[in-house]
């Protein structure tokens, strides 16, 4: 059985860089890593050597001091029986040591970022770049880096969620926005959402493609799943529409109602029957000062209540720790609340509420 598996496993890898030799011929280098990448996948958790093949082949392929003949003469071997992934491996390996050192792309990411493109499918919301305290390069090769996995997946034909497809930075400042764009990125194109402080991302293999499904089911499915975002003050605003533009990524309806707050108690009153629609499966409520709109709203709907206390309100509020104990003490049953101003975080709580 090891030996007729050891085959088949041979066997498959050899159709495989089949295939990729003709795509060098045509100079599409790329196609042999991608080709790689599909029996690697195949082949995830049972130690294959392939994964490790797969590996080397791509680190050739991004060194510029690499050629693809060099790549190209190596796989013919493994295609014609004559080495085995495994020495295969090793001289990719060899042919990177051996050569000048020219830093790559991937070099100078992994100097500074781990990335863990498996996080989405493990918990099912996208991952974000925490942009507070990062250069506008790390940030740029970052995106870059999560666009190309995006990229990667599609070519590949593999079925990914609109969560996996999102890519999103926060806490985005317009100057660090400038400085981002300073340099074009090569693996797809960001919008800049000014109010929320944050960029989006859109992979390139996606430009011809919706990240949304938009069929009539789909739609449904969106509309039955909404989230209601609001908002005590215009000042709030901010916080509010991280939250709201993370949960559209994610490929969430949101319903935005903005400047509630308890001074006017009217206006939430008012919005009591978009607050109790039948689609809503979560409210988010950002406030500052007293921090007391969250408990007004868990007393009159039957959907879970995020309260995301803001930075907002003078001295005593303490940069929002005043109201982040009001909605720890909150009266009203059915309230969990995240950190000061976190309104990614607010949208990751509402997610999994909504799509669990």
């Amino acid at each position: 059985d090891k030996v007729v598996g050891e085959k088949a496993e041979s066997q498959s890898a050899m159709n495989v860089v089949s295939n990729g030799l003709r795509a060098v011929a045509r100079k599409e280098v790329q196609v042999v890593s991608n080709g790689l990448h599909t029996v690697a996948r195949r082949q995830e958790g049972q130690g294959s050597r392939l994964a490790r093949l797969h590996l080397a082949t791509r680190r050739s392929l991004s060194s510029t001091s690499t050629s693809a003949q060099d790549v190209s003469a190596i796989l013919r071997q493994v295609e014609e029986g004559q080495l085995s992934a495994s020495a295969a491996e090793s001289l990719l390996s060899s042919t990177i040591s051996n050569a000048p050192s020219t830093p790559t792309d991937l070099d100078a990411l992994e100097s500074f970022a781990n990335l863990d493109h498996k996080r989405t499918k493990r918990t099912g919301f996208p991952e974000a770049v925490f942009s507070e305290g990062k250069t506008a390069k790390q940030i740029r090769d970052i995106l870059d880096d999560m666009a190309k996995h995006v990229n990667t997946a599609v070519e590949c034909g593999r079925d990914a969620s609109v969560a996996e497809k999102a890519i999103l930075a926060t806490r985005v400042d317009a100057t660090l926005y400038k400085e981002i764009c300073a340099r074009p990125l090569k693996n797809g194109t960001i919008t800049y959402h000014e109010t929320a402080n944050l960029i989006s991302m859109k992979a390139s293999a996606l430009d011809n493609n919706s990240q949304h499904d938009n069929s009539p089911d789909a739609t449904k499915q969106r509309e039955r799943n909404t989230v209601v975002v609001a908002c005590a003050g215009t000042t709030d605003l901010p916080v509010a529409e991280e939250a709201a533009i993370t949960l559209e990524a994610a490929g969430c309806k949101v319903e935005r109602i903005y400047d509630v707050g308890v001074a006017g108690l009217h206006r939430i009153i008012n919005a009591l029957p978009r607050l109790r629609d039948p689609n809503n499966r979560c409210v988010i409520v950002c406030a500052g000062m007293d921090g007391a709109l969250p408990s007004v709203v868990a007393g009159l709907v039957t959907v879970p209540v995020v309260a995301v206390p803001t930075s907002v309100g003078y001295g005593a509020a303490f940069g929002g720790v005043s109201a982040m104990l009001t909605m720890l003490n909150s009266c009203a049953p059915g309230v969990g609340i995240v950190n000061i101003d976190n309104g990614f975080g607010a949208a990751a709580l509402a997610f999994k509420f909504v799509n669990n």
